[in-house]
């Protein structure tokens, strides 16, 4: 079947921009945006839009596939779970009454899995025990999407980095710290020692477009990530270099309050090869390039 007529929620954010971009290249293909400040009357939160509703709009959009990259990663445990748990369920629910037929691709995250063992790579088959209220609402839209009964796949990406990388995260945070900051000024950071899997946005875009094209039936979650773990010093280091900071790291306390209980991530990555011929074609060097020549300021542009 070709998918061709393809909505795009979360078409405004960091992620959901990139799909859009990338949808957009496929030969016929009509994109239809939905999210705050999107063409299409469905700003409102997920959560917040009675399922009759969604599916009489549905149904009007008639979608070939439905590309969810609604969410939020900060905020209160009363917002988290509205939005990345109960929005997900109201998703499917509608779907199933306006758009069975359409394929679902909804981005999820490693945060679902919880803590690993340091050195070990996570395939799909792990355990998920979320360490917090974001990946346990991430998990609970999950279970939405594979037990709806849609023609569905979860894309569980690991840490995304790249142009318009938000602050909420440390790429972003980082970024803007070297962009205010004096060359050989300090920045202040939580705790640098844990390793995550840093996948550039770009590539989770193509895993996006992949997963909407694949003929027949897909894994109920596919992991996305670079398959390799990176200390976060490292990172902020590479930042530093791509940026021409040259001040002073100073490291206190612990990491994020999300993820200071996990000091390791990695992605097991065979799966997305086989299901979707998917693999990463950007280093970590490519996407915090990216990132740093989209920040506006004095540095942007400066690196050596």
């Amino acid at each position: 079947m070709t998918r061709t007529r393809i909505l795009v929620l979360g078409a405004g954010g960091f992620l959901g921009s990139r799909v859009v971009a990338r949808l957009g290249r496929i030969s016929g293909a009509r994109i239809l945006r939905g999210g705050r400040g999107a063409g299409l009357d469905l700003t409102a939160d997920l959560a917040t839009v009675p399922v009759d509703v969604l599916a009489r709009r549905l149904a009007a959009l008639a979608p070939d596939a439905v590309v969810c990259c609604a969410g939020v990663a900060a905020g209160s445990a009363a917002a988290l779970c509205a939005t990345n748990a109960r929005g997900a369920a109201v998703l499917c629910e509608a779907m199933a009454l306006g758009a069975p037929s359409a394929r679902l691709v909804h981005l999820g995250s490693a945060a679902e899995y919880g803590p690993a063992a340091p050195g070990s790579a996570l395939a799909e088959s792990a355990p998920a025990r979320p360490e917090g209220v974001y990946g346990a609402a991430k998990l609970a839209g999950t279970l939405a999407v594979t037990g709806s009964g849609l023609d569905a796949v979860v894309l569980r990406v690991f840490n995304p980095v790249g142009a318009g990388s938000p602050v909420s995260g440390l790429p972003g945070r980082l970024a803007a710290a070297f962009r205010e900051a004096p060359r050989g000024g300090v920045v202040r950071t939580g705790s640098l020692a844990a390793y995550r899997d840093f996948v550039a946005a770009d590539d989770v875009a193509d895993a996006v477009a992949l997963a909407v094209a694949a003929p027949g039936s897909l894994p109920p979650v596919v992991n996305i990530g670079s398959g390799r773990a990176t200390q976060v010093r490292s990172l902020a280091e590479e930042l530093a270099a791509v940026s021409g900071f040259a001040g002073r790291l100073e490291e206190s306390g612990r990491g994020s309050e999300r993820s200071a209980g996990v000091s390791w991530h990695q992605a097991d990555i065979t799966l997305a090869a086989y299901a979707l011929g998917w693999q990463p074609a950007r280093t970590l060097r490519d996407a915090l390039t990216a990132l740093w020549e989209a920040v506006p300021g004095e540095l942007a542009g400066s690196s050596p």
